[in-house]
């Protein structure tokens, strides 16, 4: 083994070895804190153009009455999905970056190109170009956020599904404060003058520029220096994210891991230029299967309409009889509260306790039986959404109460569910060498489905005389989407929790077909042989690396 280490220590001796109580320590917390916040990004936009472009001072200022009911339509769909447009450019073009740079200068460069993009929006001067241009820019770097944080890769594989799931608790973050931002403009500002949606919009703003001056005070992540060939400054920052010394065991067997498990796929890699790279993607079967994993739960979650719902609250809201501005706002705020409360519920008590997979299941079961309500509801009353002229009847009221009630109980299972699994999933699937660029691809197919659903569900909800499908049939699309990703899951989809980076690849040994059904309870029966095998190098790789690193000159050896 290069490098002086003659045996590979497997990262399933740290559980022998015992997680000391130092390796959750606050440095750790606020990298990942720190990581986390790029979340935002995505939940800042959902939550706030909505209510932005519904501003009368922002219509009136890109002119958007001289436009037909079908123009207008496409305007509102083009302005708020160009973001994700963007975001599939900025997504693809991430793993160049992580690979070529680092996760912590990856993490600068999208900080400033969101502010950018922001910037040209907010002075856009009324030119409908100019807003599509500063969103587009702004999606460059907001693409981006879900492949750059090393989140992942620097927590410890007990709470690993905690610490990723900030990121997706920091997307509700955004929302809720989103949401309630643009409450606090129309409320306290009115709708005659351009600081109604240009102080919420300063929110991106806020957000990127934390991120930028938090980046000074992180470490590179230790998977990205291994990989780069950086051994001792793997090792020192390992040491110093887990508030350890560097010559301690469990430090010592985590960065000896990582170079086995690098240094075994680079003898395994079929090229070492990015046609290989592809090829090990495409044509290792088990590869593949993570790939077609991450790929079609991008698409599934995507096209549940739970995103969609957040992005256009106030106009599902509207559909569903809440009437006025100010009221809309108001409940579209309380539905971002009930969303970040799921969220906090997934990451403390279920992503690592009950496993990925039963708490995914339990999301989708609840947003399946609300979006079949609302379907139903909207079935027994067409014209809502439909008419303008149409006043919901008394009788009816108290179904449509229960409606919105379901749009929450949505949110929740979207919390819960999809949302955070389709960030975790794709974070700890790969192995280290394709990582990079596996991720990127997923998430590009992340934003190009976000994109498609957030561009299409405004044209969905047009009445069918104008090529639309109605908001009736809209909703029982969602239904039927969310009803066949669980049944996919159930059958597809095998539980990760507990499990290092590392060691992923015995859960994917299986014949294709199994290994959603069988696959972790196999994977475990070779973990018990795997460790036996390598118990006894531990002491051995102990000094060996100890040994090499005071050849180097490290006295704190």
């Amino acid at each position: 083994m290069a490098g002086g280490v003659k045996k590979p220590v497997n990262i399933f001796m740290l559980k022998k070895l015992g997680e000391s109580k130092n390796i959750f320590n606050w440095r750790l917390w606020f990298a990942v804190i720190s990581f986390g916040l790029l979340g935002a990004a995505r939940g800042v936009d959902e939550g706030l153009i909505s209510g932005s472009f519904n501003s009368k001072d922002f219509q009136n200022y890109i002119n958007y009455s001289s436009y037909t009911k079908v123009e207008q339509t496409n305007i509102k769909a083009n302005v708020s999905a160009m973001v994700q447009i963007g975001s599939v450019a900025g997504a693809l073009f991430a793993f160049v970056i992580c690979d070529r740079i680092g996760r912590i200068w990856a993490t600068r460069q999208l900080c400033v190109l969101w502010i950018l993009g922001i910037a040209i929006f907010m002075g856009n001067g009324g030119n409908l170009g100019a807003v599509y241009a500063g969103r587009f820019i702004a999606g460059l770097g907001v693409g981006q956020t879900p492949v750059v944080g090393p989140i992942a890769e620097i927590a410890p594989a007990s709470i690993r599904g905690l610490c990723t799931c900030i990121f997706t608790g920091f997307v509700y973050v955004g929302i809720v404060l989103a949401y309630f931002t643009n409450y606090g403009a129309q409320v306290n500002l009115g709708d005659t003058t351009h600081i109604r949606w240009l102080a919420p919009t300063s929110l991106h703003i806020i957000f990127a520029g934390l991120i930028f001056i938090l980046t000074f005070f992180q470490y590179e992540s230790p998977r990205f220096l291994v990989k780069q060939g950086k051994y001792q400054e793997a090792a020192e920052n390992m040491a110093r994210i887990r508030h350890l010394s560097i010559d301690d065991s469990y430090v010592v067997a985590e960065i000896s891991a990582i170079r086995h498990a690098h240094e075994e796929e680079l003898e395994a890699t079929m090229g070492t230029s990015w046609y290989g790279i592809l090829k090990e993607m495409f044509l290792i079967p088990s590869n593949l299967y993570r790939l077609y994993l991450s790929a079609t739960v991008q698409f599934m979650s995507q096209w549940s309409g739970a995103g969609s719902i957040t992005l256009y609250a106030v106009d599902f809201f509207e559909i569903l009889g809440i009437t006025g501005q100010n009221e809309s706002l108001l409940v579209t705020g309380i539905f971002g509260i009930v969303k970040f409360v799921a969220a906090l519920i997934c990451a403390l008590f279920l992503v690592d306790v009950i496993g990925r997979k039963r708490a995914l299941l339990l999301g989708i079961t609840l947003q399946a039986v609300s979006m079949v309500y609302v379907a139903g509801f909207l079935t027994a009353v067409p014209e809502l959404g439909v008419d303008d002229r149409y006043v919901l009847p008394e009788a009816e009221k108290s179904a449509s109460r229960g409606a919105i009630a379901m749009i929450y109980i949505s949110g929740f299972g979207w919390a819960l569910g999809w949302n955070s699994m389709q960030y975790l999933l794709t974070a700890e699937l790969f192995p280290l060498r394709i990582r990079a660029l596996s991720t990127s691809i997923v998430m590009t197919l992340h934003f190009a489905n976000q994109y498609g659903n957030s561009r299409a569900v405004p044209n969905m909800l047009l009445p069918t005389s104008q090529g639309g499908i109605s908001p009736m049939g809209t909703f029982w699309c969602f239904g039927a989407v969310t009803v066949l990703g669980g049944l996919w899951v159930w059958f597809f989809v095998p539980e990760t929790a507990g499990r290092s980076l590392e060691s992923m690849d015995r859960l994917f040994e299986l014949p294709w077909y199994a290994i959603g059904r069988r696959g972790n309870e196999d994977a475990d029966l070779k973990d018990v042989v795997y460790n036996e095998k390598e118990e006894a190098a531990i002491d051995v790789d102990h000094v060996d690396v100890v040994d090499e690193q005071r050849s180097k000159g490290d006295t704190r050896v």
